[in-house]
């Protein structure tokens, strides 16, 4: 069966690229664009991993790291935050929120997807 990838971006572009290039891959993507689509997302979809930016409407990204590793039925779903932040406290603050990884846009391709292979094949 498929893994499923969870795209939780704001930036429809963005969005709509990774969308194409893992399902080119053979894996299984849903999007969801701001912070609370992502949270029902993750309940409903209960995806193999979280792709996150942190700049999100209504429920900010690390937030939603958060919600995601400290829920019970969520908490083995692998997250990586893929973000225009750089500074090395949006760093922190997303592997305190318990991030697998964080990816600065704009990303190498070939980068994120060994991220994305490491953490789900």
């Amino acid at each position: 069966m498929a893994k499923k990838i969870l795209i939780v971006e704001d930036e429809d572009l963005i969005s709509k690229v990774l969308s194409i290039r893992l399902e080119g891959l053979g894996y299984k993507v849903v999007a969801a664009y701001d912070g609370e689509e992502g949270l029902n997302s993750v309940k409903k979809e209960k995806p193999d991993l979280v792709l996150l930016d942190i700049g999100l409407p209504k429920l900010d990204g690390n937030t939603l790291c958060e919600l995601i590793k400290t829920g019970e039925a969520t908490k083995h779903i692998k997250v990586i935050m893929l973000t225009g932040k750089r500074l090395v406290g949006d760093m922190e603050a997303s592997f305190s929120a318990g991030a697998d990884f964080y990816i600065s846009k704009p990303y190498e391709w070939q980068r994120l997807l060994g991220h994305i292979q490491k953490l789900i094949g």
